[in-house]
This record gives structure tokens, sequence and C-alpha cells, in this order.
């Protein structure tokens, strides 16, 4: 089976969204990863993100109730297939191996 890359940016995107659940549209999305991240990210970076998600199949989105706060604008919710579930386990356990496969050695993992 042919697997499809998943960036790092790609990856915390897709986290987020399963974080937020209901609440996973893009300006909520942002904020999180921000506040996560403890720096700034442009709209544009995180829409890209979503984008190529939604393209892999990894997203799903549909769009919400229009609300007065919004001006009368429909949020798109984001919502993770099982194919993002699977690459995101994947991913995790790739992950994992490879800490697990560093040397047991005095460096301190600060030092890293």
């Amino acid at each position: 089976m042919k697997k499809t890359k998943l960036g790092e940016f790609e990856e915390l995107v897709l986290l987020t969204v399963l974080v937020l659940r209901e609440e996973a549209y893009g300006v909520e999305i942002k904020r999180d990863l921000e506040v996560r991240l403890k720096e700034s990210l442009s709209v544009g970076s995180v829409q890209s993100a979503l984008k190529r998600l939604e393209e892999k199949g990894y997203l799903d989105s549909e769009f919400g109730e229009a609300t007065q706060k919004r001006g009368g604008k429909r949020k798109r919710i984001y919502t993770v297939t099982a194919s993002g579930s699977k690459v995101l386990n994947e991913m995790k356990d790739i992950r994992a191996q490879l800490w697990n496969a560093i040397p047991n050695v005095s460096v301190s993992f600060q030092n890293l």
C-alpha cells in the first residue's frame, strides 16, 4: 500500500481538528495552534494545510449554521476521516519506534 506523506504542520493541524471536534473551523484551529506552538500563524498557512488534508482524504468538511455573531456567515467545520485517523496512528507508531530506538546513553534529551 502506498502511503501518503504527512508533513509536520499537517500532522499538527489534523491533531488539532481531533481535539476541537465540533469547534474545528479555520479561525479556532489557528487560535488553538498558536497557543500550543507559542507563535503567530497566518490564516493562509492553516487554510492551505486544511485544503491539502482534505484533498488527501484525511479531512471532510461541511458548513455549519449561519450565526449573527459572524454576520450571517457559516463556518466550515472539519472532521477527521478514517484515513486521517489511520495516518495519525501510523505517525504516532513511527515516532514511538524512533524514540524507543535511541540508544540509552548519558546524553540528555535537552541537548538533542
